[in-house]
């Protein structure tokens, strides 16, 4: 009779631990494409109400030069994304032999077309273009990309007028962040990778969101021990499974902006699609993380999408949608 008692306690004991094991270890995977749904479905009603109103379509412009087949399928995602929400969309092609002032002259017509509230310039350029001067001959009242100078800076200055539209990935994080709730108000937020396209304009953001933020980069030291004290990881460094779980602080939110091909016999086309993040590893350390693909990438287009409708609210005398975070100054 004790054995049996004993045995039933001992496995009691089991499955409480086995309970605290999996509540330990359930990760929220941060779904990008059910969000950016969500997103393209209130955008669509937006849409519908400048036209119901204003009479006026939202416009992108996109201008594609060369023939990469990475760039023709990301034109292609976009133009769809586009198609779903009701915002019109016109592509002007150039061959990869144009001249920079071709491009400038194709770039200035778009400026120029009242049907287009919105321009993006499908990066990357041919090398003999310079991309920096290309976006900058885009008006900041038609930069669906948030590249330039002026929406740039006000992003970055405390204060003034609000930018226009921002940079599509790193709003893309954080529109998902503030979609599941992950708080961001006093937290320790660690970007890895100082790009102008991510790790910048993403490092704004968050201190917008009264994170306490640092960005790390090719020249900092002691990375992993930055990274453990970190609460949220934004990882966009472009290097396969360059972060570890051992790297990850117990509970954090990991944000994989990285999409990186690697070698795999098992898969049909020879590789898979890993993010800046070891997966597998991270699952076993955080709460909540971005799966690779389908969780930034999505994102992407949606916030593209809503930079085309803003600018086109801000057209008309419309208010804009609040940007990703808290815009405003603080201490």
């Amino acid at each position: 009779m004790l054995a049996r008692v004993g045995t039933m306690r001992a496995r009691a004991r089991f499955y409480v631990a086995a309970a605290l094991t999996t509540a330990i270890n359930a990760v929220q995977i941060l779904d990008g494409r059910a969000t950016a749904k969500a997103i393209r479905a209130e955008l669509g009603a937006e849409v519908a109400s400048i036209q119901k109103t204003h009479g006026v379509t939202p416009g992108l412009g996109v201008l594609l030069v060369g023939d990469r087949r990475d760039s023709l399928t990301y034109v292609r995602m976009k133009r769809k994304a586009a198609d779903e929400v009701g915002i019109f969309s016109r592509d002007e092609t150039l061959p990869s032999t144009a001249s920079e002032e071709d491009v400038l002259e194709a770039v200035s017509k778009l400026n120029a077309d009242p049907q287009i509230h919105g321009i993006l310039v499908q990066l990357p350029l041919p090398a003999h273009i310079d991309e920096s001067r290309i976006l900058e001959t885009i008006s900041p009242n038609k930069d669906a990309d948030g590249f330039c100078y002026e929406n740039v800076a006000r992003l970055v200055l405390r204060g003034g007028p609000r930018p226009l539209a921002t940079a599509c990935t790193p709003a893309g994080c954080v529109e998902l962040l503030q979609r599941y709730d992950i708080p961001l108000a006093g937290k320790r937020a660690v970007v890895l990778g100082r790009s102008n396209v991510v790790g910048a304009p993403v490092a704004a953001l968050l201190q917008q969101c009264d994170a306490t933020v640092t960005l790390c980069h090719s020249a900092s030291e002691n990375v992993p021990d930055i990274v453990r004290e970190a609460d949220v990881v934004i990882a966009a460094v472009g290097r396969p499974e360059y972060v570890r779980g051992s790297w990850l602080k117990p509970g954090a939110t990991v944000i994989d902006v990285g999409i990186n091909a690697v070698d795999d016999a098992t898969k049909k086309a020879g590789y898979r699609l890993v993010g800046d993040v070891h997966f597998d590893e991270a699952c076993e350390v955080v709460s909540a993380i971005t799966p690779v693909p389908g969780g930034v990438g999505p994102m992407t287009i949606a916030m593209l999408l809503s930079n085309v409708v803003n600018l086109t609210k801000a057209s008309v005398g419309l208010p804009m949608a609040p940007l990703p975070g808290r815009l405003a100054d603080k201490v």
